[in-house]
């Protein structure tokens, strides 16, 4: 049976290495409407566990000379900036000035095979092959306010596969995928040539899930990180998860680490709610139970709370896979606040805390989708919008940014984080695209 599936896999990779659409390995379908899949209630079916994932990946294409993605009715979109290596993640700084993490996997050690790692290689356009990460920060400044950043520059290089970043006080963090380090910060500097300053270790290694958020407190004492599972349930064993599927608190006075909130599979863009002053997080769920299984998602985060995984999933609902079973975490189990559709790969979040957008988008979210690699039809690719009201979500989402499947299958482009930036308009990463895009109201 695995040579059977590897060999139809290096078939898809020799398709999509030609340029089309990796053909399905599953032929089943989702069998819910997507829209039923978003919100606070979101349709959940019968889990159906797949031996043999639905693998549907859209091949990497370059954007066309000249194109980008569509903006929804009455806004409008252009290139910031491009020419990146793989930006994942974004932070504006007070001066207006745009940090880009440009970056990729760290090398791992004795992977194995996978067909989620095989996906992901396809969904690079890079089967066959481990592509480097730039390990670098770049910076991008967009003097006039024209929506396009004149400069690039490299801001911090020799970096261990970088993602969040957060800016406190004279001191920028950074979170790598094995620790949170710290830079001196000077406003309107365009390098950093000083040495890494270690504050805590993040567990590394073998990384199922490698990238880590950070974000300061409001009151700028504490930190928190998020660190994804090293597996889809846990079957790598338990032990390998300890410290995982968490966010993570540290306390900057002591640089002692504690675990905040736990159960998040894959836990990434950290926000403050404006309303509320609540922690929210977007989080992506496990695969293999089908395609309309089990929605990713974005909620509060509460300190000490569980939100069930491996164990269970949305909520309570058990899932019969995981031996042994942990009733006792299970009953405590939190309902996400708002779900995202299943396999969207939601990664980025960032409420809309200017004024640009107009009253009815004040404080809401938007997120950035990375899109599946295993439902058919494919989900995600896009960024949306979901209202919020007194720091709840407050109706179904908005589509802000589609366009990045081509009618082929092609994907031109993944969105992954997304920013405000200095004059309200939003900043979108696009790591396939290796642009970052800027959105605001047309004129």
């Amino acid at each position: 049976m695995k040579k059977l599936l590897i060999a139809l896999l290096v078939f898809g990779a020799l398709a999509a290495a030609g340029g089309v659409s990796l053909g399905y390995l599953s032929r089943r379908e989702a069998t819910v409407p997507i829209e039923k899949t978003y919100g606070p209630d979101p349709v959940l079916v019968e889990p159906k566990v797949e031996l043999v994932p639905s693998v549907s990946v859209a091949a990497a294409t370059p954007w066309p000379a000249g194109t980008m993605p569509t903006a929804a009715p009455g806004l409008a979109v252009k290139q910031f900036a491009g020419d990146l290596d793989h930006p994942r993640w974004l932070h504006v700084l007070p001066n207006g000035d745009v940090l880009v993490a440009e970056s990729n996997a760290p090398p791992q050690p004795d992977p194995g095979f996978s067909v989620r790692a095989f996906a992901a290689q396809l969904i690079q356009g890079r089967a066959g092959a481990r592509s480097q990460s730039a390990n670098r920060i770049s910076l991008l400044r967009d003097a006039d306010g024209d929506g396009v950043a004149e400069t690039k520059t490299p801001f911090i290089t020799g970096l261990n596969s970088p993602f969040g970043m957060t800016l406190l006080g004279d001191k920028l963090y950074v979170a790598n995928a094995d620790a949170i380090v710290a830079f001196p910060y000077q406003e309107g500097a365009t390098e950093i040539a000083t040495p890494a300053e270690k504050i805590v270790d993040l567990p590394a290694g073998r990384n199922h899930h490698w990238t880590k958020d950070v974000i300061a407190s409001l009151d700028g004492s504490k930190l928190y990180v998020t660190v994804g599972s090293n597996s889809n349930v846990g079957e790598n064993g338990m032990e390998e998860e300890k410290g995982r599927a968490a966010v993570h608190e540290i306390d900057l006075a002591t640089r002692q680490m504690r675990q905040f909130a736990s159960g998040l599979r894959n836990p990434n863009g950290l926000s403050w709610q404006p309303d509320s002053g609540e922690l929210w997080v977007a989080v992506n769920e496990r695969d293999e139970l089908g395609p309309d299984l089990v929605p990713d998602y974005m909620t509060s985060v509460k300190d000490g709370a569980f939100y069930g995984w491996p164990y269970s999933w949305y909520g309570q609902h058990v899932d019969e896979r995981v031996k042994p079973q942990a009733p006792e975490l299970v009953a405590r189990a939190i309902k996400p606040d708002y779900a995202l559709g299943p396999h969207t790969a939601s990664l980025g979040l960032t409420f809309n805390t200017g004024d640009l957008f107009g009253p009815e988008m004040k404080n809401g979210a938007f997120v950035g989708q990375h899109g599946s690699w295993n439902r058919i039809p494919r989900s995600g690719y896009k960024v949306i919008f979901v209202p919020f009201a007194n720091g709840k979500p407050s109706g179904p989402p908005w589509d802000i940014l589609t366009g990045f499947l081509t009618d082929d299958g092609k994907a031109l482009g993944r969105p992954v984080g997304v920013a405000i930036s200095r004059d309200g308009a939003l900043l979108v990463a696009d790591d396939v695209g290796n642009k970052v895009w800027w959105v605001a109201p047309a004129p």
